[in-house]
């Protein structure tokens, strides 16, 4: 076994490159980029692989100037050190996609995990070797960034001892192994043993260039994994977590926060009007907000590939082409909006369904630039922009709880006001987004309106079904407890409006730590560290179950204060207090279970993840709410029961799932993806 400490025998590595075949790479170095971008496509994805081909095939004759983005390919001569090569391999940097959130319930529909080849833009790349670095210096292969001086003696001694054993990230030592600082700050030495090529004799000059410092770290990373000398440690990986999780907390919040602002600002003005936002909300998400969400989410895949083979102008195809798509399917969900009444009214009672048909109609000037911009968001994220949404947010909420207030309350318009907010709303996160591709990044991926975008949509239209079915099958369980309780009346449809919003506003923070896992987990997995992986998983379990404790204390300890946020009426109070006890049990479970998700597509095993949600909501949850509501008449406690005792099956069985599966099967079946893509 190969010590790790610095200063040990000398790590072996397998030859990366030989002089012969690094003068043979420079001669044809141009031409060899140019086949390699322009053949793959880096994604598991066939259809994605048939449409970029076909597109590649149609603008060929008018982008032949343009179709390789040749400012990617430039070499800088090896002024940046930070600057990864172009050689594919593992990545310690992967993006959290096929994220669909702003209603209800946020889900992760598409491929994911395992199945999609990172594709990175260059400051990601510089990234990923960053941490790399990071992983090498805490496991005491590389010398430290920066000389630490011993601690002093006394109390402050003893502090500073405490928290560097708290919050160091370091790998510690075996027990008995002394490092001095003059070991501390020589790496190991690695033997690079040559081939049949290379000259016995051949002497390697050591080089401070950019390229031979990205093969000497290259050697000395594959030499550590095969060694399995790299460890990680639970703070690295809670520090990890909680940077990717943080600014999707935000954003999440955030998008949702333009549902629930109507519920606050309707919910005063009387109990039908609270249940009728609820009801209008309901319908709004499973007849259009969850299709065009599941739908949009194919672009993570298409979007990724044609900026990553660098065809960038091909990212904005890809955007027209969905956009227009997604307009169509808005006829249809116009026709229902429209004649929304009469439907609502065969199943509740016809008050509440002729305030939720007036919400509708009024909104429904929105639902295009709500589509338009969740194909933009796809945009701007294939391109590493993952702020340009936030910063969008951050304007558009405080605008939208403005309107909402003024609409509402100041002009006294009352229910109608709130809708028409939201529309309003809806109608300026595409154009604030728009100005923020003009006037600050993004536009380099656009390329112009193209005919191009009216033609080949039958692989787009494949990719996209699936990830539509994903996402509407897991808000249709929740959205169906509504619809249900809008048969036991006014108040209690009021009740429901109030638990949803609750319960759908607390997910929001367990699901980006769900995704922040899965996206560390599938890093470590594709970087064949499945140890690592393991003590990952681990610390984001853990995450998750105190997210939840907090928001079940939260709950169960508000339980009568957080009504009144709502509304007034004494009987939906009670309703809402009688309920949130149940509530914030499942509020345990459906943390455990967005993580246990999350996990699952980081090993690549999300297909069971999903038979799993089918089957306990639909097989077992909701004839258990059924029953429970009306059957032993226990009405609206009995439906949350029901889908609490569906999340804790489905936690039990995905855990029990990856207890069981083996994650270096798992890291296999990722090195073969990666060298097929």
């Amino acid at each position: 076994m190969v010590s790790s400490s610095p200063g040990s025998q000398p790590i072996p590595a397998k030859k990366t490159s030989t002089a012969s075949n690094a003068a043979n790479s420079s001669h044809h170095r141009h031409h060899d980029i140019q086949s390699a971008l322009g053949t793959s496509f880096l994604s598991a994805s066939s259809l994605a692989q048939e449409m970029l081909a076909r597109d590649l095939a149609a603008c060929s004759d008018e982008d032949e100037d343009v179709l390789v983005d040749t400012e990617a390919v430039e070499d800088d001569g090896g002024e940046d050190e930070d600057e990864d090569d172009l050689t594919p391999g593992p990545t310690l940097y992967r993006r959290p996609s096929g994220i669909a959130f702003g209603a209800t319930r946020p889900a992760l529909a598409g491929p994911g995990g395992l199945d999609e080849h990172p594709v990175l833009t260059r400051s990601e790349q510089s990234r990923s070797r960053e941490e790399e670095r990071s992983l090498l210096r805490d496991n005491h292969i590389l010398p430290p960034k920066h000389h630490h001086h011993a601690p002093k003696g006394g109390l402050g001694g003893r502090i500073a001892g405490l928290y560097k054993r708290l919050f160091s990230t370091k790998v510690q030592l075996p027990r008995g192994s002394v490092v001095s600082r003059d070991e501390e700050a020589q790496p190991p030495r690695i033997v690079v043993i040559p081939d049949e090529t290379e000259p016995l004799l051949a002497h390697r000059r050591p080089s401070s260039s950019g390229q031979h410092a990205h093969e000497s770290l290259n050697e000395q990373w594959d030499a550590a994994v095969a060694a399995g000398q790299i460890k990680t440690t639970w703070q690295r990986e809670a520090k990890t977590i909680a940077i990717y999780s943080r600014s999707l907390i935000v954003t999440f919040l955030l998008q949702y926060s333009l549902n629930v602002t109507s519920i606050f600002a309707v919910g005063r003005i009387g109990t039908l009007e609270l249940g009728a936002v609820s009801l209008a909300t309901m319908t709004a998400n499973i007849t259009c907000y969850a299709p065009v969400q599941g739908l949009a989410t194919s672009l993570d895949t298409l979007c990724a590939q044609a900026f990553g083979s660098g065809h960038k102008h091909l990212v904005g195809l890809q955007l027209q082409r969905m956009t227009y798509f997604l307009m169509l399917m808005l006829i249809p969900v116009a026709v229902i909006w429209l004649n929304a009444e009469p439907i609502l009214a065969l199943m509740i009672e016809k008050e509440s369904a002729a305030l939720a048909a007036t919400y509708l109609r009024i909104i429904l000037p929105g639902a295009p630039a709500y589509a338009a911009f969740e194909a933009g968001k796809r945009f701007v994220q294939a391109q590493g922009l993952f702020h340009a949404t936030t910063y969008v947010l951050l304007i558009a909420a405080p605008a939208n709880i403005l309107m909402s207030w003024l609409f509402v309350w100041k002009f006294g318009w009352g229910f109608k006001g709130a809708p028409l907010a939201v529309a309003i709303t809806q109608n300026m996160l595409p154009l604030l987004l728009f100005l923020y591709v003009w006037k600050v990044d993004g536009s380099q991926a656009w390329g112009g309106f193209r005919k191009a975008a009216l033609k080949n949509w039958g692989p787009m239209v494949r990719l996209a079904l699936p990830g539509m079915i994903m996402v509407v099958a897991e808000w249709l369980a929740f959205e169906v407890l509504t619809l249900a309780s809008g048969r036991l009346g006014v108040a209690t449809l009021a009740a429901q409006s109030v638990l949803v919003t609750v319960t759908a506003t607390t997910f929001q923070i367990p699901f980006p730590i769900s995704i922040a896992g899965s996206t560390r987990i599938a890093n470590l997995i594709g970087a064949k560290l499945v140890d690592a992986a393991k003590t990952s998983a681990r610390v984001t379990i853990v995450a998750g179950v105190l997210v939840g404790l907090f928001n079940v204390t939260l709950l169960s300890v508000f339980r009568y204060h957080i009504p009144l946020l709502f509304t007034q009426d004494s009987e939906v109070i009670e309703l809402v207090a009688q309920v949130l006890p149940i509530c914030a049990v499942m509020q345990l479970f459906d943390g455990m279970a967005a993580v246990s998700h999350g996990l699952l597509r980081g090993i690549g095993r999300q297909e069971f993840g999903g038979y799993a949600n089918l089957v306990c909501y639909y097989l077992v949850a909701l004839p258990i709410s059924f029953g429970f509501c009306f059957g032993l008449d226990w009405k609206l406690p009995g439906l949350w029961f029901g889908i609490t005792i569906g999340l804790l099956l489905v936690s039990l069985a995905e855990y029990w799932y990856m207890w069981r599966d083996d994650w270096h099967q798992a890291a296999k079946e990722a090195e073969q993806r990666n060298a097929s893509g």
